[in-house]
């Protein structure tokens, strides 16, 4: 067993007299966390964290590094012990069971495989180990999936981190144990493979196989993954939920910050008679009444548009900075109501200095209680979902 790799629950097993007697398992499992805490010294790393993630389906951990994810992961795992709380499964109180006494797959940032076995031999090791069939057609599927069946004979020393990375994910999935934790699995991989992976894993976590944790710090990987989303800020969790509810209604101004990319544009704001009144002369109409009078109006980037509708708010500005990535244009403007980011569909051309005009629609907003962060109101369509 590789250290990239442990087996961790799902075989079950209760000690019993010093021996430890295997209960029959192998499907998805029921993870629970009941109040856990970890602090290290007089550092608190995680705080009473309670959740318990859908059975069979991908739970996307997502925050910024060090939010707290793999604290948590490696508890779940039980490379570590929490300070506090409990760690169940399907029922069972795991908490002190270490790792080696469980069956979970978990595949780190670092890429670790066996260095003296080939890409195929590592792949195919928990097959063997489990007496399977087809061994050498299981391998090929695993690692064309996962563009390596080329290097199927080499030695992990001879492939790049990028390719020793996919080496140990395949060897993962291989395993097929009822709990797998993906920790940032492809960070390490370059950006047009990352997008596609992504797309081949969700369709293999789909299967329902195992109970998948999947630690990311890019809500545009969480959205791709889709399953639910535990968003963690600072050792807490801070909401949970099935992955586009969360994204489109962000309980606070910290679930917002952490679930936006670009940053979500934030601008201090009051209540007034005539409606929420932004810096600038920035004026957005609301005959709702809100429970706050100061209040932060959250803006994504792609709810700017260029194009005026019918009652669209207008923001003249200049344009400090334009970048194309992949197959949008994100532009950085100076307004009167403070800089903003504007993300466009398509490659765009924008001359520095460039005065150009955001229309903003007053019914696309987030807005959030400045003294508590909470969320006030949300844009129509975040409604619906």
């Amino acid at each position: 067993m590789g250290m990239g790799e442990h087996t961790v629950l799902g075989g079950k097993r209760k000690r019993t007299h010093g021996k430890c007697r295997a209960v029959a398992g192998g499907q998805a499992v029921q993870l629970s966390l009941e109040g856990v805490g970890k602090t290290v010294g007089a550092e608190t790393w995680l705080r009473g964290i309670t959740l318990a993630p859908v059975p069979g389906a991908v739970t996307v951990l997502l925050g910024a590094t060090q939010a707290g994810k793999t604290s948590l992961m490696r508890i779940m795992a039980g490379l570590d012990a929490p300070s506090s709380g409990r760690v169940r499964v399907d029922g069972q109180d795991v908490t002190g069971m270490p790792v080696r006494e469980r069956n979970v797959a978990m595949v780190y940032q670092q890429f670790i495989n066996y260095p003296t076995l080939t890409v195929a031999d590592n792949i195919a090791s928990p097959l063997r180990l489990r007496g399977d069939k087809d061994i050498d057609a299981r391998v090929r599927a695993l690692a064309d999936k996962l563009h390596i069946g080329m290097f199927l004979d080499r030695l992990p020393s001879a492939l790049s981190g990028g390719q020793q990375q996919r080496v140990a994910l395949a060897r993962a999935l291989a395993k097929g144990a009822p709990l797998m934790l993906l920790d940032e699995p492809l960070v390490n991989l370059d950006y047009k493979l990352r997008e596609e992976l992504r797309e081949e894993l969700s369709q293999l976590f789909a299967a329902g196989d195992s109970t998948v944790i999947y630690a990311t710090t890019e809500p545009a990987e969480a959205l791709l993954l889709g399953g639910h989303t535990v968003v963690m800020d600072a050792g807490e969790v801070l909401q949970y939920g099935p992955t586009p509810e969360v994204f489109h209604l962000p309980d606070s101004l910290r679930v917002a910050r952490a679930f936006s990319d670009p940053p979500m544009n934030l601008i201090d704001a009051r209540v007034t008679a005539a409606g929420v009144q932004g810096p600038g002369g920035l004026l957005l109409p609301r005959a709702e009444p809100l429970a706050a009078d100061r209040v932060t109006i959250g803006l994504r980037a792609g709810a700017l548009r260029l194009t005026a509708c019918p009652g669209d708010v207008a923001l003249a500005g200049k344009v400090e900075l334009a970048e194309i990535s992949g197959s949008d244009t994100f532009v950085h403007v100076a307004t009167p109501a403070g800089e903003l980011v504007a993300q466009f569909t398509g490659v765009h051309h924008f001359a520095l200095g460039e005065t150009i005009t955001l229309q903003l629609d007053p019914a696309q907003v987030y807005l959030f209680d400045s003294d508590s962060g909470r969320r006030l109101a949300a844009p129509r369509r975040a409604m619906e979902h």
